[in-house]
């Protein structure tokens, strides 16, 4: 059987840019791709807190250091300048594979600094 698991998200980043004329994509910092775990041309889901819009796009390099998320292309009319979104990618796991996985889980500030790094999400208190 396989699994669909969440592999990694950048939680709470603020949207720096909205490109509308840009080609589809979302570009990020290439500091922050490479501590989520996240390929340039990898399928992303996007999930707008501000508006409440969700949507599948691709991952784009930006400059490294930059704290670069922009929502290009179609996507842009989902997500605006100063929008806080929750960006994830996912993996298809076999049954061994899922006992043993643990997800890249990236907090973010307004700024798109990390403020911390976890792999598991904490119970939900009732």
């Amino acid at each position: 059987m396989q699994l669909t698991l969440l592999k990694t998200k950048l939680h709470r980043a603020c949207v720096t840019h909205s490109e509308l004329e840009y080609e589809g994509s979302c570009a990020i910092d290439s500091q922050l791709l490479e501590v989520a775990g996240i390929h340039e041309y990898e399928q992303i889901q996007i999930y707008n807190v501000t508006n409440g819009e969700r949507f599948t796009t691709y991952a784009i390099r930006a400059e490294a250091g930059s704290q670069v998320i922009s929502v290009n292309g179609a996507a842009a009319h989902k997500a605006s300048p100063g929008d806080r979104i929750i960006i994830c990618a996912y993996a298809t796991l076999d049954q061994e594979e899922v006992t043993k996985f643990k997800p890249t889980l990236v907090y973010l500030d307004e700024n798109n600094h990390i403020i911390n790094t976890r792999q598991a999400i904490p119970v939900q208190a009732a």
